[in-house]
C-alpha cells in the first residue's frame, strides 16, 4: 500500500478522535459543577499604584490577606492593620460576609476572594473584590471606619410595567422598611412584602449613624436609577442594597445563568452538526481512496 493511501486511511480515525473530543468538551462544560452562588463575581477594583517586590509593604499585604483568611474560619467580619517601617508601608485590610452566610461558607468565600484578589490585583497597593457572599479589601491608606458613598456598581432589571403599580408600592415599602433606623446598630437587614424581597448591608467598620446614612444614599439612588425595574442592585463603597420582585431572587443572576445555558446548548448543537458532516465526508473520502487502491 502506498504511503499516500496509508496517510489518508489513518486520517479519519485521528480526525474522529479530535472531533469527538471537541464534541464532548461543551458537554463537560455543561455538566461540570458550577460555582456556588456565594462565590459569584460581582466586581473588582485595583489601585493603579504598584508596590516594589520584596518591599516591607508586600510583606504587610501578605500578612493582612493571610489574617483575613484565618479569621474567616470563626467570624463573619474582621479587619486588620499591619504596621510598616513608614506610614506608606502600613497595610490595612478587612473582609465581610453576607449576613446570613454560614461560617464555613464564609470562610470558603473569603479564601476564594483572597486568592482571586492576589492574582487580579498582583502588585497593586490596594484592591477590592466583591463576591456574592463576601467582600475583601486591602490598601496602604486607611479606610477603616471611614464613610465612603462612592458608587461602585449599579444594576437594574427589566421594567415591571405600568399596570403593576402594586409591585412598585411593595418595592418602596420594603426599601423603606430596611432603610428605617431605630437607633440600634443593624449592619445586615432584610425585608419582604408579597413577592418583593430586599436585603441591605453595611460594612461593619461603619458607625451606626454612618451605616444609616450610607443605606439611605443607596436606597435613594436605587429608586431613582432603576425606576420601575423588577430588580436592582446598588453597591456603594461601604454598603449595598438589593431588591427583587417575583422570580428574580438573585437580582438577575438566574436570568444570566439561563442565557449562558442556552448558549452552551446551542454551541453543542452546532459542534455536533459540524462534527457529523466532517466525519461523514472523511469516511466517504477514505472509502473512495480504498476503492481506488483495490482496483
Amino acid at each position: 500500500m502506498s504511503p499516500t493511501i496509508s496517510t489518508l486511511s489513518s486520517t479519519p480515525f485521528s480526525m474522529l478522535s479530535l472531533l469527538l473530543l471537541l464534541l464532548l468538551l461543551p458537554f463537560s462544560l455543561l455538566v461540570s459543577p458550577s460555582t456556588s452562588s456565594s462565590d459569584s463575581f460581582i466586581f473588582v477594583g485595583c489601585s493603579q499604584y504598584k508596590y516594589s517586590p520584596g518591599s516591607p509593604y508586600e510583606t504587610g499585604v501578605d500578612s493582612v490577606l493571610t489574617s483575613l483568611v484565618s479569621s474567616s474560619a470563626s467570624s463573619s467580619y474582621n479587619n486588620f492593620t499591619i504596621p510598616g517601617p513608614t506610614p506608606s508601608d502600613t497595610a490595612y485590610g478587612l473582609y465581610q460576609c453576607h449576613g446570613d452566610l454560614a461560617v464555613a461558607d464564609c470562610s470558603t468565600c473569603v479564601s476564594h476572594a483572597v486568592s482571586q484578589l492576589g492574582t487580579i490585583c498582583a502588585g497593586s497597593s490596594g484592591g477590592t473584590l466583591q463576591l456574592e457572599g463576601c467582600l475583601v479589601r486591602y490598601d496602604n491608606t486607611t479606610f477603616l471606619g471611614m464613610q465612603d458613598k462612592t458608587v461602585l456598581l449599579r444594576r437594574c432589571g427589566p421594567l415591571i410595567g405600568g399596570a403593576n403599580s402594586d409591585g412598585l408600592t411593595r418595592r418602596d415599602a420594603v426599601l423603606g422598611y430596611i432603610g428605617a433606623g431605630d437607633g440600634t446598630y443593624k449592619p445586615y437587614r432584610t425585608g419582604a412584602s408579597g413577592s418583593v424581597q430586599a436585603v441591605a448591608q453595611c460594612v461593619q467598620d461603619l458607625s451606626a449613624g454612618d451605616c444609616q446614612d450610607c443605606l439611605a444614599e443607596a436606597i435613594g439612588l436605587l429608586k431613582s436609577d432603576c425606576g420601575a425595574a423588577k430588580w436592582g442592585n446598588m453597591y456603594l463603597a461601604k454598603c449595598y442594597v438589593q431588591y427583587s420582585d417575583g422570580d428574580h431572587t438573585s437580582v438577575g443572576h438566574g436570568t444570566s445563568d439561563e442565557e449562558v445555558t442556552k448558549t452552551v446548548v446551542i454551541l453543542i448543537g452546532v459542534v455536533a452538526g459540524v462534527a457529523v458532516v466532517i466525519i461523514f465526508l472523511s469516511l466517504m473520502a477514505t472509502m473512495c481512496e480504498r476503492a481506488r487502491g483495490g482496483k
